[in-house]
Order: structure tokens, then C-alpha cells, then sequence
């Protein structure tokens, strides 16, 4: 069973930016982030394995969102800047032991609780 603890969520401005971190109990094949605003769905942020340096990302992020890795602390963060109120949600780690490839319909098999972040406008 792995465990995953995220951090970092908070209010920021418009145009401001934060740092989500995620770290796990153990290593996993892949990590990643999901969010979901208020009354619509978990949608794909961005994911990487934690071996090498493949990243996918969702096109609402591309540019301005990135993952990356501690592999010594097995932990993951997320750099969100140019941050925009439509990126209000709750942001969730997920993790996934088994060996899949990396896409936008990745479905990992744990969760963190999840973890606030609000853009206000």
C-alpha cells in the first residue's frame, strides 16, 4: 500500500504562482496530479516516471505547469505559474506501481486526500 501526503496548496492571485509536493511511502512506477474544480469531474493534470525524464502534460497546463522529482525523497512537485482563476480546485497526488505508459488517460491506483488551491481573479 502506498501512502501519499501532498502539500502546498493555498490562495494566490491571478498571474502568481505555487508548488504542490507529494511525497510517497515508497517508490511507484509513476506520479502524478489530478484536480477537480467545484461540480465537475477529476480531470488529468500531468504525471512522470519516476525513472528517467518522461512527462505528460494536459493542454489546459502546457507552459505553465511543471512536474518534477526527488527521487531520494521520493517525493514529486508540481510549479504552477501564471496561475488563472479557472485553475481553482482541489489538486490530488496519484501514484501507480504498475509499468504503464505515460498518456493523458493515465489511470493510477492510489490517491493522496488532496489538497486546496484557489485563484482568485
Amino acid at each position: 500500500q502506498v501512502q501519499l501526503v501532498e502539500s502546498g496548496g493555498g490562495l494566490v492571485q491571478a498571474g502568481g504562482s505555487l508548488r504542490l509536493s507529494c511525497a510517497a511511502s515508497q517508490r511507484t512506477s509513476a506520479m502524478g496530479w489530478f484536480r477537480q474544480a467545484p461540480g465537475k469531474e477529476r480531470e488529468f493534470v500531468a504525471t512522470i516516471r519516476w525513472s528517467g525524464v518522461s512527462t505528460v502534460y494536459a493542454d489546459s497546463v502546457k507552459g505553465r505547469f511543471t512536474i518534477s522529482k526527488d527521487n531520494a525523497k521520493n517525493t514529486v512537485y508540481l510549479q504552477m505559474n501564471s496561475l488563472k482563476p479557472e485553475d481553482t480546485a482541489v489538486y490530488y497526488c496519484a501514484a501507480d506501481e504498475r509499468f504503464r505508459p505515460l498518456r493523458t488517460d493515465w489511470a493510477p491506483n492510489y490517491w493522496g486526500q488532496g489538497t486546496q488551491v484557489t485563484v482568485s481573479s
